[in-house]
């Protein structure tokens, strides 16, 4: 697997998949900028991947003006960048009618709008680069609403479809643009009703590592995005082909999502 060089920006670092692809990601930047709210997680994972690395951070909220303002002086300062990875995320299993409007708010506005935002701060400065590259981190529920997940699987749909309308906007210059599905990673975002879900449906976790090895294999070919995990992937595909059989397939899983969603007392 051949890579390029980059001088990239990593927004969402000190998550579970953040810190993996920024210690996948390292060996292969001349420059790499880390975004995250915690200062000291990012002090942290700027040490560990080492000082022989080019590597800066900014503390800062992407979900506010001042955030996204801070990232954007960031990478003025480093002397711009060719790569972008938007990896930044939040979500919350549970039925929408048992979800708080802070939660949902909150959810659209880190996984959807603030890249949304960040890009159309950056692309400037991305097309002015002689070859640019911007790789959005989603999810399978970005192809495949799952119960449970109405408010994620609503903004995943979204950064997607935003993927898609910005690489076509983009078609035949600089920039390309890049989306990256994994299936359910083992992370801090996840709950334990989510992880009991997955183990009572037999559902495989992936580890962080393979989204990050998944990311650099996406870097290294022209493929517009990459969907992880069988029978994840397929299932996906199936979603956008033939939706009556997913639905028919969820159907039969619903009283165990719904238990564990619901907290057995519904």
């Amino acid at each position: 697997m051949k890579l390029a060089r980059y001088r990239a920006l990593l927004v969402g670092a000190t998550g579970g998949i953040g810190s993996a692809i920024a210690h996948a990601l390292a060996p292969h930047c001349d420059t790499l900028l880390l975004v995250g709210r915690n200062a000291e997680g990012l002090d942290a994972l700027a040490s560990a991947i080492g000082p022989a690395r080019s590597v800066a951070c900014v503390a800062a909220d992407i979900g506010t003006v001042s955030g996204r303002a801070a990232v954007l002086d960031g990478v003025r300062r480093q002397g711009g960048i060719d790569l972008l990875v938007n990896c930044a995320g939040t979500g919350a299993f549970g039925w929408l009618a048992d979800q708080s409007e802070a939660s949902i708010d909150a959810i659209v506005a880190i996984n959807l709008v603030a890249p949304m935002q960040l890009v159309r701060g950056l692309l400037p400065i991305l097309e002015a680069q002689p070859a640019s590259t911007i790789v959005n981190v989603g999810s399978i529920f970005g192809y495949l609403g799952y119960p449970g997940c109405a408010a994620y699987s609503a903004s995943k749909f979204g950064l997607r479809g935003f993927t898609e309308a910005l690489r076509r906007e983009l078609a035949g210059g600089r920039v390309r643009v890049a989306y990256l599905a994994p299936r359910s990673t083992r992370t801090r975002l996840n709950s334990d009703a989510m992880y009991a879900l997955n183990e009572s449906l037999g559902v495989a976790v992936d580890e962080p590592e393979v989204v990050a090895q998944a990311l650099l294999r996406l870097l290294s070919t022209p493929r517009r995005e990459r969907l992880l995990g069988f029978p994840e992937a397929l299932f996906a595909r199936l979603n956008q082909l033939v939706p009556g059989l997913v639905d028919k397939a969820l159907a039969r899983q619903l009283p165990q999502i719904r238990r564990h969603a619901r907290g057995d007392h519904r």
